[in-house]
C-alpha cells in the first residue's frame, strides 16, 4: 500500500475495522473529497489541549497535517491526503493509528 495513493474502498472498510469509532465523511470544500473522522472526548479543555500538544510533533514528524476542531473537553479529528486531492491514503491511516495510541495514553492517566 502506498502512502500517497487513494486507499479503494475495501482498503478502508479494513483498516476501519481496526480503528474503533472512526468513520469515513465526505469533506468540506468545493471539490468532493473523503476524510477519516473521529471525535475524541476528555475530562476538560486542559486535557483535550494536552493532548494536541502531545501529537504535534510526531504528526509534524510525519509531515502530515490534519484538520481538527476542539470545543471544550472534545476534538473532531479529520485526516485525508492533500497531495492526490484529499483522498484517504494508508498515510491517513497511520496516522490515525497514531492517534489512537496516544489517546489510550492520555486516558490511561486520566
Amino acid at each position: 500500500m502506498s502512502e500517497r495513493k487513494a486507499l479503494t474502498s475495501a482498503e478502508i472498510e479494513t483498516a476501519l475495522h481496526a480503528l474503533p469509532g472512526w468513520s469515513v465523511v465526505e469533506g468540506s470544500g468545493e471539490t468532493p473529497t473523503h476524510e477519516l473522522h473521529k471525535r475524541f472526548g476528555f475530562n476538560d479543555f486542559a486535557q483535550a489541549i494536552a493532548y494536541i500538544t502531545s501529537v504535534a510533533g510526531p504528526i509534524d514528524a510525519m509531515n502530515h497535517h490534519p484538520r481538527w476542531e476542539n470545543v471544550w473537553n472534545r476534538i473532531d479529528v479529520y485526516l485525508s491526503t492533500h497531495d492526490i486531492g484529499g483522498q484517504i491514503s494508508a498515510n491517513d491511516v497511520k496516522l490515525a493509528e497514531l492517534l489512537e495510541s496516544h489517546f489510550a495514553t492520555a486516558k490511561s492517566k486520566s
